[in-house]
């Protein structure tokens, strides 16, 4: 059973959680940095340096032009741009009057717009300008208000790092819509923040598909963002002596913690990207001595490519927390950055999802486990079920991942049934497989409905991609299941070469390779090479999109 655990746990940290500055939201956080912090740099923007009392000002005059049209306690105000300063100062403007954050993903269009606007009580959106005309086809009778921005708005004339091609969009002129530059520059700031029931009241509404269907408005309390924001900083040991960089969307919830809360619960600077680019990432860490970062494991390999890398002095950094999207992060890719960042330690961020706010597990650096994702966090009880049976596997043992923390959400908005299925008792049913060793390291192996059932054996996507990814010539892949008349499913492998390896290797070169590294009931009968896979905007593998090939 998993009472028989031997849990590993670091010697070197706390056995207790211990929040910097108490238990209060992170708008607080923001003011007690903003008032005793007044001209430490908060973030650093392509070269714009913004002091803490300078976001504090700019967060106090948006949440007076929001509390002058109607935001309060629980009204649902959307986010609908890139990373950039201004998304910070709307996130906290928000949250400063006890409204919910809901951010919407920059790359959707009209109908995945409008669908959103249905689904919640949006009252107000602040979008960048370049989003306005897919905005305006989807926009609904329920909208008080717009308010727009431009990317440069926060730019220097001359950049200190290179930027996207975004930040080059000259500002529109918009009659319909109210310009965020505008309003911090005529508003008065707005000194009263709304009194917050930390553990209930709702601060944050992200939308996910949960376990199954279209996605659901998943509800998180103030408190929720402040355990996993404190959680993971203490756990990675992230402090005041770190400057950081965020690079993921902020719109997702890990780039979420890492780019929006962090910084503001720790009171360090941050450099902020737009998006990802590998030469002005490295740019950064040598300019600003970024000394900690999350990333998403192809960023780390963009960067492994670019000529003369090994040139560069990318020895400030010494954290490096990331994520396995399409790249998996293995022992060879940290022995690479260790390599080139002459010591930098790479390991996988977490396990979690936006119904726990993300953040579930760490790992801890004196004991990297590649191929897990590390330990439960502060606070967490972590279980492996049977699917069917409900019943507690024993290490080793693979089944249904369930989840207790202060991190879990309150439910889906208007979901009942959807809540029920999923939060039991408090614990989140996260429709995920993986297996616990018997030091409490939880492995991930795929979602429930992703599993393959070959000839009664069950296979697991990410088992399969990673052992396909030892493949000197493969870059990438994604495994689904399609029909067999005799094994009920077979694997079909979707296969990115390295450039150096394309022309120069066919589908049935890598069977036959698979068929010699796997079991007989795994190895794939059907092989397509492909230039990209499917993804989300922050790397993660769309399986169900390769269905549709």
């Amino acid at each position: 059973m998993v009472e028989k655990l031997r849990p590993y746990w670091p010697a070197s940290l706390p056995t207790k959680l211990n929040y910097l500055h108490g238990e209060k939201t992170l708008y607080e956080y923001l003011l007690y940095y903003g008032q005793h912090r007044k001209n430490d740099t908060a973030y650093i923007y392509y070269g714009t340096e913004i002091t803490w009392e300078e976001l504090l000002d700019n967060v106090q005059r948006l949440s007076s032009y929001l509390h002058k049209k109607g935001v309060k306690k629980g009204s649902c105000v959307a986010i609908y741009m890139q990373n950039c300063p201004q998304y910070i100062i709307t996130h906290f403007a928000i949250q400063q009057l006890g409204g919910v954050v809901v951010p919407l993903n920059p790359m959707y269009k009209a109908d995945e717009l409008s669908y959103f606007l249905k689904e919640a009580p949006i009252i107000g959106i602040v979008a960048s300008d370049d989003g306005y005309d897919e905005l305006m086809k989807a926009t609904s009778d329920s909208l008080s208000f717009i308010v727009t921005t431009n990317y440069q708005d926060f730019l220097l004339e001359e950049p200190t790092l290179p930027i996207c091609p975004e930040l080059s969009l000259q500002k529109l002129t918009l009659s319909d819509t109210d310009d965020l530059l505008t309003i911090i520059k005529n508003e008065t700031p707005q000194q009263e923040h709304t009194d917050i029931d930390l553990w209930n009241d709702i601060g944050l509404m992200v939308f996910t598909s949960g376990t199954t269907g279209r996605p659901k408005g998943a509800q998180l309390t103030y408190g929720n963002a402040l355990f996993k924001t404190a959680a993971s900083a203490q756990a990675n040991g992230i402090g005041s002596q770190d400057r950081i960089m965020a690079s993921a969307p902020l719109s997702h919830i890990a780039g979420m913690v890492m780019g929006v809360n962090t910084p503001v619960y720790t009171g360090i600077p941050c450099v902020l990207f737009t998006r990802f680019d590998p030469i002005a990432t490295v740019d950064a860490i040598e300019q600003y001595k970024i000394t900690a970062w999350y990333s998403i494991a192809p960023m780390n390999g963009a960067i492994l490519q670019l000529p003369n890398i090994s040139e560069r002095n990318l020895s400030s950094l010494k954290n490096n927390l990331a994520t396995s999207f399409g790249l998996q992060v293995t022992a060879e890719l940290a022995a690479k950055w260790k390599e080139v960042t002459k010591g930098c330690v790479l390991y996988e961020a977490a396990y979690g999802l936006s119904e726990t706010h993300t953040c579930d597990t760490f790992m801890p650096k004196e004991k990297i486990k590649f191929g897990s994702c590390g330990i439960p966090i502060y606070n967490t009880k972590l279980r492996i079920v049977h699917p069917e049976t409900g019943q507690n596997q024993p290490p080793g043992k693979s089944g249904e991942i369930v989840i207790k923390s202060p991190g879990v959400f309150k439910g889906y908005l208007n979901r009942k049934e959807a809540t029920v299925e999923t939060l039991k008792n408090g614990w989140v049913y996260t429709g995920d497989i993986g297996y616990i060793d018997e030091e409490g390291y939880l492995y991930f192996q795929g979602r429930v409905k992703e599993m393959i059932k070959c000839s009664g054996y069950s296979v697991f996507p990410e088992d399969v991609e990673a052992l396909l990814n030892n493949h000197p010539a493969i870059k990438q892949s994604a495994v689904i299941g399609v029909p067999d008349p005799i094994r009920g499913e077979t694997v079909k492998a979707f296969v990115v070469l390295h450039d150096s390896s394309t022309n120069k290797l066919t589908e049935n070169d890598i069977i036959r390779w698979s068929k010699e590294h796997m079991a007989a009931y795994k190895y794939p009968r059907y092989v397509e090479i492909i230039d990209q896979l499917p993804s989300t905007p922050s790397g993660k593998v769309l399986r169900k999109l390769l269905k549709d090939k």
